[in-house]
């Protein structure tokens, strides 16, 4: 008897195969700003298909360790990764993941538009990064910081142009070491102490929880300046290194990988997933640190800096990851027999990936968006992009988060055992999404955050506008779809009117995650109707079985089968 193997599932090429990627550059940059960019996009997509794809396994297969201790007894704090972790670090650099918005010749090329240039790198790099994804974030966020015109100009000098090199012997990735034990989200509560030094440097002493990237060469800390009032406003962001090659704290005898003096690794993290992802429980003592600004103005607008672009990040990474195990499990689809023919032919089958990919459409619009509003605000200024950042960065974090997850929990599903198999990779999707809505704040942490900038800022206006906006856009392509539209922008009207009215009434505030989501889910309505009166057919299709499933909350089964190619 012949022993059956299945045939693994290989999903499109990421940028080939992938439609609305490809139509929302050629809408963003023009015909000629995506003719600029599609031979680094295939060379990325290309990549990502074979070795970085390799490398993603060996680093998930091989996770980091931490050595306390040389063999003689010399306390090293050394963190081991894998071959597969420095190839997705080199690739990285390579491809301009980071460096790409701040580089004068994409800016000189694609202007404002050069982070919708970067948000299509990460699209493709991000989900099959081993979680790499994240000192990315963290090293652009850490960059963006240091580009701020409070930040000491030799500080800037010597670490910025590190974080934006795409030359992989040179460049490098940042890590963020902000929440402790006692406070987590509540950074009111950080007990980090920063001193300064007679050389104009600062000595930081306390205790960081969850510090991810933990073996990147820098990291932004939170600290509180001695003598400083309470609360979290008053907190300043300070680069501190992580190694003795950057601290001159360190005698010359020191090996340049050792730890920088006073940064102690008590333990790596032992979490559900990003398991190639060092993340550590960090100590300082007296720890060289450099201010981000000057410390004796409150500094956690400053360190939002570094929030927001991480918060768009985690975005796209949601986005990316829904993608992906979209092309996956329709690769599998197509390969998988069951009874009466291909898995692929199934009715019931192709309805469950059809309401995926409309779950997909929707949270890579809100993630292309926040990313153009960030272009424009950093090229240019635009105040108008400002406001509606605002909002949209914490609302497409908190959305895409969550269908990450209930996506991934479906993708695995719909490999039926072989989901639920490690050596497959799909039980990956689920454990690797579930962080997404934790970091850079969870769900509930967000939905305040969004009520606190609507009541204090009047971040619902520009909001606002763009779904009324999108209702005459929508009434063109479909009547029902520009009703619908209409009604939910009156009801966020009216919720918005009492977040503002009183903010700390306990319906507003206990109603704030609902409040939100249905702000999200209205918002990707209002994008893809956007990209739909552009003429994009799939943007048409995703935005009516959007509103249907999330504005209307109606079954859309049957429609997403029919129109399952289309979709994808």
């Amino acid at each position: 008897m012949t022993r059956y193997v299945q045939p693994a599932p290989i999903p499109d090429d990421p940028y080939a195969g992938d439609p609305l990627l490809r139509s929302w550059l050629e809408r963003h940059l023009g015909p000629a700003g995506h003719a600029a960019v599609k031979g680094r996009l295939a060379d990325l997509a290309a990549d990502v298909a074979g070795p970085l794809r390799a490398a993603h396994a060996d680093a998930e297969a091989h996770p980091p360790t931490l050595v306390r201790y040389d063999p003689w007894g010399a306390r090293v704090d050394r963190i081991d990764t894998s071959a597969g972790w420095q190839i997705q670090r080199a690739a990285a650099a390579r491809h301009a993941v980071v460096a790409l918005p701040y580089l004068e010749s994409a800016r000189a090329t694609w202007g404002a538009a050069a982070r919708v240039v970067q948000h299509a790198l990460l699209h493709l790099f991000g989900p099959e990064s081993a979680t790499f994804s994240c000192p990315v974030a963290m090293a652009d966020g850490a960059a963006t910081l240091l580009s701020h015109p409070d930040v000491d100009g030799s500080v800037r000098d010597a670490w910025l142009p590190r974080l934006i090199s795409t030359d992989p012997d040179i460049a490098i990735v940042s890590g963020q070491w902000m929440t402790e034990s006692q406070g987590g989200s509540d950074l009111s509560r950080a007990s980090t102490i920063g001193r300064p030094a007679a050389d104009g440097s600062w000595r930081l002493t306390g205790e960081k929880w969850f510090c991810s990237a933990a073996d990147a060469p820098m990291a932004v800390a939170l600290a509180r300046p001695d003598g400083a009032g309470r609360g979290s406003r008053m907190l300043a962001p300070f680069l501190v290194p992580r190694y003795a090659a950057d601290s001159p704290l360190a005698g010359a005898t020191v090996a340049p990988d050792a730890p920088a003096p006073g940064v102690i690794v008590h333990r790596l993290k032992d979490k559900l997933g990003t398991w190639a992802l060092p993340t550590a429980e960090i100590g300082l003592r007296d720890a060289y640190a450099l201010p981000l600004g000057d410390p004796a103005v409150p500094g956690l607008v400053r360190a939002m800096t570094l929030v927001r672009v991480a918060r768009v990040h985690n975005a796209s990474a949601a986005a990316a990851g829904m993608r992906r195990g979209l092309a996956y499990a329709r690769a599998y689809a197509e390969a998988r027999q069951v009874a009466g023919g291909r898995l692929a032919e199934s009715p019931l089958h192709r309805a469950t990936l059809g309401t995926l990919a409309v779950d997909a459409a929707g949270a890579f619009a809100l993630a292309g968006h926040a990313f153009a509003l960030l272009g424009r605000v950093e090229v240019g200024a635009d105040p108008e992009a400002a406001a509606e950042l605002r909002v949209v960065a914490p609302l497409a974090k908190l959305a895409t988060g969550r269908l990450a997850v209930s996506s991934a929990s479906e993708y695995v599903e719909a490999f039926g055992g072989a989901g639920y198999v490690e050596d497959t990779g799909v039980p990956r999707l689920l454990r690797d999404a579930q962080v997404l809505p934790i970091w850079e704040g969870t769900t509930n942490l967000l939905a305040l955050d969004v009520l606190r900038a609507v009541a204090r800022e009047d971040a619902g206006a520009p909001l606002l506008r763009r779904l009324a906006a999108a209702v005459d856009l929508a009434r063109p392509l479909s009547p029902a779809l520009a009703d619908t539209l209409a009604a939910v922008t009156g009801e966020l009207r009216e919720h918005l009117a009492e977040v503002t009215a009183d903010p700390a009434a306990v319906e507003v505030v206990a109603g704030a995650r609902g409040l939100a989501l249905r702000a999200a889910y209205a918002l990707a309505a209002a994008l893809l109707v956007e990209h739909a009166a552009w003429g994009d057919e799939q943007a048409e299709a995703a935005a009516r079985l959007w509103a249907r499933r999330w504005l209307r909350h109606e079954d859309i089964a049957a429609e997403a089968h029919r129109q399952l190619e289309l979709l994808c």
